[in-house]
This record gives structure tokens, C-alpha cells and sequence, in this order.
């Protein structure tokens, strides 16, 4: 039922408005008899709509207009009026009057011009939530924009930036925008220890953000590490865990390759405003993101190592081949200098049969010097 506040010191005008015209038609009415009353009222309870008399005893309508205005109470108010009253009906209008009622008037009529008036007020109010609709949708289509470019951004540097370190901060950084967080962190499990360390962090307070590189007792982490599946907490369940000293909600979301939890990424909320849903998606996302990092950042060592192993395994090669080539070649110059030596004479003369195969061992044993020196190991 929609509120009227009838403002009326006559009896018999009241009566009629009231109890014959308004109240019949589905209105509440209250009654008080002069704009001080009227005031007071409607600053304990606004009603939708306020008629008032301009011939009210001490302070006049128009009074009440001003002092209604000035209290913060926006209700729509209709003067009642005579005829010869032209003049304070113009100055009620210019100072903010929804309407006017001659009187006398039929029931019928205050009934009509009622309505009238408060048509306009549900059209304000109609117009006004969808006002506050359009800006919740606006603002969430903002919200999700703003995360698909965070997601984005997170994936361009996934497979754009090869340090460790920068990468898991944007790793973090997405992640607060995502979820909508004040704090996060990253936490990475050591295969020696299988215990999680701090990684990298954002807003974290310094006792806690000092423990870069040690573990980082929150007292939730290890449970959605055994479980291995993503934990939103906030308002009372959360007070029992250290966490709570951070803020009033909290979402665990796990690391994993092959269902094996290898990391944990965790984001508070100062305000106990829980994660719904849609986040806790996003940051999946976000983690999955994080994974693939980390398994990329793997694979790479793997090749690092794979490729000095391959280094290492063609220096050796080269060493072994330089040091066979430098012991053939002294043994082919032990072969050389005799058989030389032998062709010109000077160890005794020569028939011509075995100068023949001196020479050819000769030859044999240059043109086996030359393939030597003219060979070289791979690098050299």
C-alpha cells in the first residue's frame, strides 16, 4: 500500500479525502493537522506522497515544501488550493509542488489527481532501478572485461617471458585483478623436501613476505594440497585458521600437472565479501596458466641440459680426434724420414725393383700425411 501523508486541520476536508476518496481506493492514509507535524513525520518515515493545504495554520504549505526540502525528504507533494489562490499556487509550484487539487473537489477527482502523481512517482522509481540495473550490468561487464584482459595478459607472458621470477609476479598480479583480491601469494612444492615455498607475493605483510624461499604456514594450504581441489572460505569457518589475521576471505586454488598438486596460489580479501563461483573458475584458469609455466620452465632445463651434455660430449669427441691425429701423424713422419732417407741412396745403393717399392711405400705414406692434416675436428 502506498503512503499518504494528508496534511489538513478541517475535519470535513480531511474526512473526505480520506476516508470517502483515498483510503477505499487502497491508500494508507495519516493524518496531521499543520506542517510542523508534517515534518517530523516525514523524517521518521517518508511517505510517497504528501498533500498539504495552503491555508494551514502557522507555517503554510509552501513553508512546508521548504522545510521538507531542506530535511532531505524528497516526497512529491500536492497543494490543495482555492480559486483566487493563483498567485501562492504559482510560488508552491516554483518551489517544487507535483500537483494541484481545487477544492471543492469529488472524490473522484482527489482520487484521480492522486493517482496522476503517484503514476509519475513509480515512473521515477521504475526509472531509477533500472538506472541502478544498468550500472550493476555495466559494472560487471566491466569486471569480466578487465578479467579476459587480465587472462590475456597472463597468457601472452606464459609464453612470452623466460625468468622465473617476473614471470610468477604476473602470474600473481592477474591474479589479484581476476579475483578481485587486496593480497596473494605463490607457493611451489621442492621435490627434495616436498614442502611448499614462498615463490613471489603481493601486499603481504613484511613478517610474512620476508619467508621468500621458505615455507609459509597459513594453516589452509595443506588441505587443499592433500586434496588437490580449489578451497573458498570466508567470514566464521575462516577465523579458525592463521589466515583469518590477513583478511575475511580467502581462495586456495591448486597447482597441478598430471593431478599432481606441484604449486598453490593463494588470494585474500580484506573484506569477508566471499569468492563466487565465476572467480574461482577464472583462477583455475589462472593456475592452469601457472602449470604450463612451470612445465615449459622444466622442459627448458631438460634441453639446457640435453644440450650441454651434447657440448661437453662433442669437445671430448674433438680432443680424441686431435690426439689420434697427432699420433698418426708422429708415426707416419717416423715412416717418412727412413723411407726418404732409403730412396736418395745414402743407406746403399738400390736395384731398380726395390727403389720401385720404395717409392710406392713413399707415396702411399705422403698422401696419408696429407688426409691427416687436412682433416680437423668438428669446432676447430
Amino acid at each position: 500500500m502506498e503512503r499518504i501523508l494528508l496534511v489538513e486541520g478541517d475535519p470535513n476536508i480531511s474526512d473526505l479525502i480520506a476516508r470517502q476518496a483515498l483510503q477505499p481506493s487502497g491508500y494508507q492514509v495519516d493524518i496531521v493537522p499543520d506542517a510542523g507535524s508534517a515534518i517530523r513525520k516525514a523524517i521518521q518515515d517518508p511517505p510517497d506522497l504528501v498533500i498539504a493545504n495552503l491555508n494551514l495554520p502557522g507555517l503554510s504549505a509552501k513553508d512546508l515544501l521548504v522545510g521538507l526540502t531542506s530535511q532531505g525528504v524528497h516526497s512529491p507533494l500536492m497543494i490543495i488550493a482555492e480559486k483566487g489562490q493563483e498567485q501562492d499556487v504559482i510560488q508552491a509550484f516554483r518551489l517544487g509542488a507535483a500537483d494541484i487539487l481545487l477544492w471543492p473537489a469529488r472524490d473522484a477527482e482527489v482520487v484521480s489527481a492522486v493517482d496522476r502523481v503517484l503514476a509519475q512517482v513509480r515512473d521515477a522509481h521504475a526509472r531509477r532501478r533500472l538506472d541502478e540495473e544498468l550500472k550493476a550490468v555495466n559494472e560487471n561487464l566491466q569486471q569480466k572485461v578487465g578479467a579476459l584482459t587480465s587472462m590475456i595478459a597472463i597468457g601472452k607472458a606464459v609464453v612470452s617471458i623466460t625468468d622465473r621470477r617476473v614471470l610468477f609476479d604476473r602470474i600473481v598480479e592477474g591474479a589479484l585483478k581476476v579475483g578481485g583480491a587486496d593480497l596473494g601469494w605463490l607457493l611451489l612444492r621442492d621435490d627434495r623436501t616436498k614442502t611448499y615455498l614462498l615463490a613471489t607475493q603481493r601486499n603481504l605483510p613484511d613478517g610474512w613476505a620476508k619467508k621468500i624461499g621458505q615455507p609459509l604456514e597459513d594453516g589452509v594450504s595443506p588441505l587443499v594440497a592433500n586434496s588437490g581441489e580449489s578451497l573458498l572460505m570466508s567470514g566464521a569457518p575462516l577465523q579458525k585458521f592463521q589466515l583469518a589475521t590477513l583478511g575475511g576471505a580467502a581462495a586456495v586454488i591448486p597447482i597441478k600437472v598430471s593431478n599432481e598438486v606441484i604449486g598453490l596460489m593463494v588470494l585474500v580479501r580484506k573484506s569477508q565479501v566471499a569468492f563466487g563461483d565465476m572467480e574461482k573458475t577464472l583462477l583455475e584458469a589462472v593456475a592452469d596458466y601457472a602449470s604450463i609455466s612451470l612445465v615449459n620452465e622444466r622442459l627448458f632445463r631438460v634441453v639446457e641440459r640435453n644440450a650441454e651434455a651434447a657440448r661437453t660430449g662433442e669437445k671430448q669427441q674433438n680432443a680424441l680426434f686431435r690426439s689420434l691425429k697427432q699420433a698418426v701423424q708422429k708415426d707416419l713422419d717416423g715412416v717418412l724420414y727412413p723411407l726418404g732417407l732409403m730412396l736418395t741412396g745414402k743407406t746403399g745403393p738400390l736395384n731398380a725393383e726395390q727403389r720401385k717399392a720404395l717409392a710406392s711405400a713413399n707415396a702411399a705414406a705422403q698422401k696419408l700425411s696429407e688426409l691427416v692434416m687436412d682433416n680437423k675436428p668438428g669446432g676447430d
